[in-house]
């Protein structure tokens, strides 16, 4: 009786590596999110609420979604495991994460940066990454957040063709940009704050502008959204049909 537990428990044993292996030959990609829990508290509600949705997103579609807080697994060894790296509400401080980054882009990889992912300015010191971010720099914000009309400039675009010419986001903190993105030839506008909005804010206030919160440099696969502020980014079904179809799209 002992003999034949043994053999029915090492036939299950096996059977649940072979069900493992065969699963991790069909995964269509490896995704590796980055994330910081000692960042501003509506920042680190953004990250729990993206993991919720790219882990189930995951199990749907087929792809594989890990997720840390130590920044410094982005390293090269490490990062051959994955085709896709998403910077959920930080970004890397340290000159060897930057480096890593900087090869896995240069070599092919593929980015989603969300909101703060974006940030920098005169105390950042990472002139790659602005020139990869299109010039993009930092200028203005406005406070407190709050939802906005958004323009789709581009329907075709894998990442977009979902959305409809124009539709309401929910409440987030919008950052605007000095120099403009869209003045760079390789950047791709895809999604743009509507000028209905302005005056923008109540504390902080955006007054005018072209202010562009989803684009790709399309010397890289990559595509920034600003979104990313608070807990009620995910309730907008229409929006979330793009944070869907871009992950997808680098993916592929």
């Amino acid at each position: 009786m002992i003999r034949n537990l043994l053999k029915t428990t090492l036939c299950l044993l096996l059977l649940l590596m072979l069900k493992e292996a065969a699963f991790a030959q069909t995964l269509k990609f490896r995704v590796l999110a980055f994330y910081s829990t000692t960042v501003e508290s509506d920042h680190v509600d953004f990250a729990k609420d993206a993991i919720k949705f790219y882990t189930k997103m995951a199990v749907e579609k087929g792809f594989a979604f890990d997720t840390t807080q130590n920044w410094d697994k982005l390293n090269t060894e490490n990062l051959k495991n994955y085709k896709i790296i998403v910077w959920l509400n930080d970004f890397p401080h340290a000159d060897a994460q930057r480096q890593a980054f900087e090869k896995f882009m240069e070599n092919g990889g593929g980015w989603i940066g969300f909101h703060v992912a974006g940030y920098n300015d005169q105390s950042t010191h990472w002139p790659w990454y602005v020139n990869f971010l299109g010039g993009a720099v930092f200028y203005n914000n406005n406070w407190p957040p709050l939802p906005a009309k958004l323009l789709v400039d581009d329907n075709t675009h894998p990442a977009t063709k979902r959305l409809p010419k124009s539709y309401i986001a929910p409440i987030n903190e919008w950052y605007g940009w000095k120099p403009d993105p869209r003045d760079n030839k390789d950047v791709k506008v895809l999604v743009t704050l509507s000028p209905s909005n302005y005056p923008l804010g109540k504390k902080d206030i955006i007054t005018n502008g072209d202010i562009p919160v989803v684009w790709t440099n399309t010397k890289y696969k990559m595509i920034y959204m600003n979104m990313g502020h608070g807990d009620q980014v995910f309730n907008s079904t229409i929006q979330n049909k793009m944070f869907e179809d871009a992950i997808l799209w680098l993916g592929r």
